[in-house]
C-alpha cells in the first residue's frame, strides 16, 4: 500500500508544493512528540493494583465522557488578520496536558495553525483570481456569441448583395469626430482591402506571452480597440479584435494595414458621412480566429479550476491523517474538534469554484461542442496517453539487435580487410561521413552525425526521466500538449530503433563492399538512409509520433527564420541544443555537397573539401546556431525590452567571434592567430560559465541558505550540484584541444574531433537539467500553474 506522504507528493501541483500544507514538517513535529513519549512510558513502570483498576475504569468509561474531556483539550480562536483583510486567523489554546511535553504540543499546534491560514489565503488569493479571469471570459463570451449570432442572422436574412458575394463578414459602425474629403464609398474600398490582407494571412490566431496578471474589467462602458487603434460599433457595443503579430505574414500584414490606413487619413479630411458614421466590416474568418483565442483560454481557466480542486482536496486529506496520528500518539480525541474547524475554513466552505468550474463546461459544451459533453470534455480534460509495457519490450529488443548487428560488422570489417591502411576500398569513410581509415574507429565516424544526433536524443530522454523523478514540470514549461509530449520510453524507443537501422544499413553496405559491387551503386546507400530518415520526418501519415514530428518542424522553423517569429521557451531551448550540434552540422553540409555535387559518382572524395565554395559553407554553418541564438535574444530584447536579453546577446556574439578566430587559426598557424584564440576563447568561457551557473542553474547565489548555490533545491544531495559546476566548467574548456594539438599528433584528428564533439553534446544534457530546474523554481516561486492566454476583445479607456 502506498504511503500517503508518497501519494500526497505525487498528486500536489508542482508550481504549488510551498502552498500545500507542510505534511513532513508536521509529521516531524508529532515524530518528536512521539519519541518523548516512549521514553517516558519506559522510565514509568506502573504495578500498583490500585493504578491497574483505574485504568480499566478509565477504559469502561462511557464514549460520551470522553467527548467531553476531548471537547475541553483544546479550543480554537479566530481572529481577523492583522493586515487588515478579511480573511480569519486560527489559533489553537491548549486547555489541558495533551502530550508529555507540553511545549512540544504546543509547537505542533502552531505550525498546524500555521499551516491552516497558509492554505487559506492561498485558496482565497487564487480563488479571488479565477473568478476575475471567469467575469472576463463571461463578457468575451457575450461578445462573441452576439456577433455569431450576427452572422446567423444575416444568413437567415439570405442577403445577396455584392458585399456578401465578395466576402462573408457583417458590417459595424465606427465613430468619426472629422469631416471627410473623400466620398464614403472611395474609404470602404481602401479599407476593406487592408482587412482582407490581415484576412488572407490569417492575422488573429493567438501565440501567449507568458503572464499571470489576470486581465481585469473595471469600466462598463470602455471600449475595445482593433490593431489599427480605431474603436468600432458592431451590435451596440464597443469592441475591436486584437491581433498578436507573433509570425511574419501577420507581422507584415499588420504593417501595410496602418501604412494603407495612415494613407486614408492623410488624404481625407476626416470627413464622415452624413449620418456620422463610418463602416466597418468583421469577416468570419477573424472572428474565427477570436473563437478559438476564447477556447484556448477557457481551457486554462479550466484547467486552474481543477489544480484548486485539487488543491483543496489533497490539503483536507493531510490534515485529516496527521489529526489521526496525533490521536493515536498521544491517546487523545482531538480530531473531531480540529476538523470541524477545517470543514468550516474558507478554502473546504466555498463553493465558487466549483460554480464557475460547471459554468465554463455549460459554455463549452454549448458553444464550442454542439452540446455533445463527451467530445467538449475530451478537450477540457484531455487524457495522457498510457504508457504501454510494449514499448519497454521493443526498447530491450532493438538494443539486442543494435548490439548484435554492431558485432557483426565490426568482425566481418576484420575479417575483410575491408579497412586496413592500404586497402583500395577505403574510400567507403570518406563518403558515407567524414574520412577515417583505422578499423577501431569506422563505427564511431559512420555515426559521426547520427551517433551525435541520437546520442542527445538518448540525453533528452534521460533529462525526461529525472526531470519527472524530481517533480519538474516541463511539458508546461515546454507548452508541450498530451498529443506532442514524447515519454522517456518514447525517446529511448527512437534511439534503440533508429540505431539499429543505421548499423544494419553499415552492415549491409559493406558486405556488398566485401562482394565486389558496383562501387557507384553501394555509394548510394547512405545518401538514401538519409532521405528515409527526411521522409519519415515530413511524413503526413499519423505514424512514428507525427504530433512530435511536427511540432519538431515548426520549432526548426522558428529557430531559422529568427527574429521573425515570436520566441518561445522550446524555441531558444532548442536552439541552445543546436549550439552543441556545430559538428553534426558540418558532417551534415559535407553529406549534402557530396551527394548534390554528384561527387559519389565521380569518386571524388575531396571535392567538397578542394572547392572554396563549399568550404566557406561549411564554416558559415559553424556560425549558424549561435547567431540564429543571438536573434532570438534581439527579438526577446524587442518584445520584452529588459536588458537581460541583450547581455545575453553578447555571449552568443562573442561565441562567433572565438569560433572565427579558430577558423583562421586553422587556415594559418601562427603565434599572432594563437594569442588571439587564447583570448577570445578565454574571454567567450568565461562569459558563457557566468551565465550558465548564476542565470540559466540560478547559483552562485552568496546570500544563499545553501552555499554559494540557491535557496530552494530540486536535488537533496548538494554536492551534487557543486560537481555539476566543476564538470561543466572542464567541459568548457574543450577549446584548450586547439592550442595543444600537437599533444594528439598520434590520435586521427576527426577522432579527437569526434570524441570532443561528444563531450560538448553530453555538456548540453548535463545543463538541460538544471536549466529546466531553474525554469520551474521560477514558475514555482511565482505560483503559476497555468498560463494566460490573451483574448481577443479588449477594453481600453474612453481617452485611449
Amino acid at each position: 500500500m502506498v504511503k500517503f506522504t508518497k501519494q500526497f507528493e505525487g498528486q500536489l501541483v508542482p508550481e504549488w508544493k510551498d502552498a500545500f500544507v507542510d505534511y513532513s514538517q508536521l509529521k516531524k513535529d508529532l515524530k518528536k512528540i512521539h519519541l518523548l513519549t516512549n521514553k517516558v512510558e519506559k522510565k514509568q513502570t506502573e504495578t500498583s493494583f490500585i493504578k491497574i483498576i483505574k485504568s480499566s475504569l478509565g477504559k469502561l468509561s462511557i464514549l460520551g465522557n470522553k467527548e467531553r474531556e476531548s471537547s475541553r483539550a483544546i479550543k480554537v480562536h479566530t481572529k481577523l488578520a492583522s493586515s487588515g483583510s478579511n480573511s480569519d486567523v486560527y489559533e489553537t489554546e491548549l486547555l489541558e496536558k495533551i502530550a508529555v511535553d507540553t511545549d512540544a504540543a504546543k509547537e505542533f499546534f502552531v505550525c498546524l495553525d500555521t499551516q491552516l491560514n497558509k492554505v487559506n489565503q492561498f485558496y482565497k488569493t487564487k480563488e479571488k483570481e479565477f473568478l476575475e479571469r471567469g467575469e472576463c471570459m463571461k463578457k468575451q463570451m457575450e461578445i462573441l456569441i452576439e456577433l455569431k449570432d450576427a452572422f446567423k442572422q444575416k444568413q437567415a436574412n439570405g442577403e445577396s448583395t455584392q458585399e456578401s458575394k465578395e466576402d462573408d463578414s457583417i458590417s459595424c459602425t465606427i465613430s468619426c469626430e472629422e469631416d471627410s474629403v473623400r466620398s464614403r464609398t472611395d474609404q470602404m474600398q481602401l479599407q476593406e482591402s487592408c482587412l482582407e490582407d490581415l484576412e488572407n494571412n490569417g492575422v488573429g490566431a493567438l501565440e501567449s506571452p507568458r503572464s499571470e496578471e489576470p486581465i481585469k474589467i473595471n469600466s462598463e462602458d470602455s471600449k475595445l480597440r482593433t490593431v489599427s487603434g480605431r474603436v468600432f460599433n458592431c451590435q451596440g457595443k464597443n469592441l475591436k479584435i486584437k491581433i498578436p503579430l507573433t509570425n511574419p505574414s501577420r507581422t507584415f500584414s499588420a504593417i501595410s494595414y496602418l501604412i494603407k490606413e495612415d494613407l486614408i487619413n492623410q488624404s481625407s479630411s476626416k470627413k464622415c458621412g452624413p449620418d456620422g458614421v463610418n463602416k466597418l466590416r468583421i469577416s468570419k474568418k477573424k472572428l474565427s480566429h477570436a473563437e478559438k483565442m476564447i477556447k484556448g483560454a477557457l481551457t486554462e481557466l479550466y484547467k486552474g479550476l481543477n489544480y484548486l480542486k485539487t488543491y483543496r482536496s489533497l490539503n483536507m486529506l493531510a490534515f485529516m491523517n496527521i489529526l489521526k496520528k496525533f490521536d493515536k500518539v498521544t491517546g487523545k480525541q482531538i480530531l473531531p474538534i480540529y476538523l470541524k474547524v477545517v470543514e468550516s475554513s474558507y478554502f473546504n466552505s466555498s463553493d465558487e469554484v466549483i460554480k464557475l468550474s460547471d459554468e465554463v463546461e455549460e459554455w463549452f459544451i454549448k458553444h464550442f461542442a454542439g452540446e455533445n459533453r463527451r467530445k467538449a470534455m475530451k478537450y477540457l480534460k484531455p487524457h495522457h496517453r498510457k504508457e504501454s509495457h510494449s514499448v519497454t519490450f521493443f526498447i530491450g529488443l532493438f538494443t539486442g539487435c543494435f548490439v548484435a548487428l554492431l558485432a557483426g560488422y565490426i568482425i566481418v570489417a576484420h575479417l575483410t580487410g575491408m579497412y586496413r591502411k592500404h586497402s583500395e576500398n577505403t574510400f567507403y569513410m570518406e563518403t558515407a561521413y567524414p574520412k577515417l581509415m583505422p578499423l577501431l574507429y569506422s563505427f564511431l565516424m559512420l555515426c559521426s552525425m547520427f551517433g551525435l544526433l541520437f546520442l542527445h536524443l538518448f540525453l533528452y530522454g534521460c533529462n525526461i526521466f529525472m526531470w519527472r523523478k524530481a517533480r519538474i514540470n516541463y511539458s508546461f514549461i515546454f507548452e508541450l500538449g498530451s498529443k506532442n509530449e514524447l515519454k522517456f520510453r518514447d525517446v529511448f524507443l527512437i534511439c534503440t530503433a533508429s540505431m539499429s537501422v543505421i548499423v544494419g544499413v553499415m552492415f549491409v553496405h559493406l558486405l556488398l563492399l566485401a562482394k565486389g559491387y558496383s562501387l557507384r551503386q553501394v555509394q548510394v546507400i547512405p545518401g538514401l538512409l538519409l532521405l528515409v530518415f527526411f521522409l519519415i520526418l515530413i511524413c503526413p501519415l499519423n505514424l512514428f509520433y507525427k504530433s512530435s514530428r511536427y511540432r519538431l518542424i515548426t520549432v526548426i522553423r522558428n529557430i531559422v527564420f529568427s527574429p521573425l517569429y515570436k520566441v518561445v521557451m522550446l524555441d531558444f531551448f532548442m536552439a541552445d541544443q543546436l549550439c552543441s550540434q556545430v559538428p553534426m552540422l558540418r558532417n551534415l553540409e559535407y553529406i549534402a555537397c557530396y551527394y548534390i555535387t554528384g561527387s559519389y559518382a565521380t569518386q571524388d572524395y575531396g571535392y567538397c573539401m578542394r572547392v572554396k565554395y563549399y568550404r566557406d559553407l561549411a564554416y558559415a554553418v559553424s556560425f549558424l546556431p549561435y547567431y540564429w541564438r543571438a536573434m532570438q535574444c534581439a527579438r526577446r530584447w524587442f518584445d520584452e525590452g529588459e536588458t537581460s536579453h541583450l547581455v545575453n546577446l553578447g555571449k552568443y556574439v562573442s561565441a562567433m567571434l572565438a569560433a572565427g578566430t579558430k577558423v583562421a587559426y586553422e587556415k594559418e598557424r601562427s603565434v599572432g592567430w594563437l594569442c588571439l584564440v587564447v583570448a577570445m576563447s578565454s574571454i567567450a568561457t568565461v562569459y558563457q560559465l557566468y551565465w550558465d551557473f548564476v542565470k540559466d542553474w540560478g547559483l552562485l547565489q552568496h546570500n544563499s541558505n545553501n552555499p554559494w548555490l540557491r535557496n530552494q533545491l530540486m536535488l537533496r544531495q548538494k554536492y551534487i550540484y557543486y560537481f555539476s559546476m566543476v564538470l561543466n566548467l572542464v567541459l568548457r574548456l574543450a577549446w584548450l584541444q586547439t592550442v595543444l594539438h600537437s599533444s594528439f599528433e598520434h590520435v586521427d584528428y576527426r577522432v579527437t574531433g569526434l570524441f570532443l564533439a561528444a563531450l560538448e553534446v553530453i555538456r548540453r544534457g548535463h545543463w538541460n537539467f538544471y536549466r529546466l530546474e531553474n525554469e520551474h523554481l521560477n514558475n514555482a516561486g511565482k505560483f503559476r500553474a497555468v498560463k494566460t492566454v490573451p483574448l481577443p476583445f479588449r477594453e481600453v479607456d474612453e481617452e485611449d
